[in-house]
């Protein structure tokens, strides 16, 4: 893709950075996903947060998969808050691990089969303690950790399609899991995909959330800072600022939504 190319939305996204962000509540995404199980219609979420934004503008392919999502989501408080200083206001954030737990809510409520991709195999056996413990009713279609190679992604997406799920939770670093849910989307064959990032760790026990006002407050960042400084503070400084420039520049120039390779006609 040599640049963006003008496109509509529809009367459910507004237009943020070239990308088409669903402007829906939690409850409407939730709602959405329920519907698409009822029909078995494939539902790909996608989440967009500020270090997204800032990596697609370099990495071709993890745009072309935020754009393949089916609906892209603003997990980030940075989103929002752009959104509303560019005066294109989403409802809320949607948070992706919270549309984790609510989507696990429902699957014990209606008794759906639930796959769980990603991390170590530890934190996997963690996060399916907690499943049976929590969420009695869902049913644990089958796991699979995140840490297998490029050459076998064909082997696990057979795998996760013979386990029948209705709800698959993908826990891998962007743009892998982005990379491997869109291009093996028919394979998978489950109606719901929700790319979870670091939420496994979080429901496990592994690492601890950020207290509810820092959240409110955009701060999980800063939180995650404190647990991890030696790894995280050139990947936070770097990526805030440039999604502070990034945002001031449009402003002044917007971008032109970029185009769906996938509804390229």
């Amino acid at each position: 893709m040599t640049g963006p190319v003008v496109g509509p939305v529809s009367d459910h996204e507004v237009d943020l950075f070239g990308l088409p962000v669903a402007a829906l509540t939690s409850e409407q995404v939730v709602a959405r996903c329920v519907a698409a199980v009822e029909r078995r219609e494939v539902l790909e979420i996608g989440v967009l947060n500020a270090a997204k934004v800032v990596s697609m503008r370099r990495d071709a392919r993890l745009r072309e998969s935020l754009l393949g999502c089916d609906l892209l989501v603003a997990d980030g408080q940075a989103v929002v808050w752009a959104s509303r200083a560019l005066g294109r206001p989403l409802p809320e954030r949607v948070a992706g691990i919270d549309l984790f737990t609510s989507l696990l809510e429902v699957a014990s409520e209606r008794r759906l089969r639930v796959y769980l991709l990603g991390a170590t195999a530890e934190v996997l056996a963690g996060v399916e303690q907690v499943l049976a413990m929590r969420y009695p009713g869902a049913v644990l279609a089958g796991s699979h950790d995140g840490y297998f190679a490029p050459e076998q992604d064909d082997d696990v997406a057979r795998e996760i399609g013979r386990a029948h799920a209705d709800l698959l939770f993908v826990a891998m670093p962007s743009p892998r899991k982005e990379t491997f849910v869109d291009a093996h989307r028919d394979v998978l064959a489950v109606p719901v995909l929700h790319g979870v990032g670091g939420s496994f760790d979080v429901v496990s026990g592994r690492t601890r959330r950020a207290p509810g006002w820092m959240q409110r407050a955009g701060l999980e960042w800063a939180y995650r800072l404190l647990q991890e400084p030696r790894r995280m503070w050139r990947r936070y400084l770097v990526t805030n600022t440039l999604f502070v420039l990034l945002l001031v520049r449009e402003r002044v120039r917007p971008s032109a939504p970029y185009r769906d390779p996938r509804r390229v006609a």
